[in-house]
């Protein structure tokens, strides 16, 4: 199976210098644009479901992780 390179060197090194918050909008961008190339959606309910199921997770923690995800899908 061929390698294909994903990220050129100037994206490499841009990324080499963002802090947290940028580097976490890139790959969120990054990734919508992998999921919007493979038509790929995410359902919401579901995602909701299965992190409500995780141990510490409650009402409250779990609303805000969604308000969160939905910001950055833009819900």
């Amino acid at each position: 199976m061929e390698q294909r390179e994903m990220i050129d060197r100037d994206t490499y090194k841009k990324i080499k210098k963002m802090n947290r918050e940028e580097l976490t909008k890139f790959i969120l961008q990054y990734g919508d644009e992998l999921l919007g190339e493979q038509g790929k959606t995410i359902d919401l309910p579901a995602l909701e479901t299965e992190l409500s199921k995780i141990k510490g997770i409650g009402g409250k923690r779990l609303d805000e992780i969604m308000t969160v995800v939905e910001k950055f899908l833009d819900v």
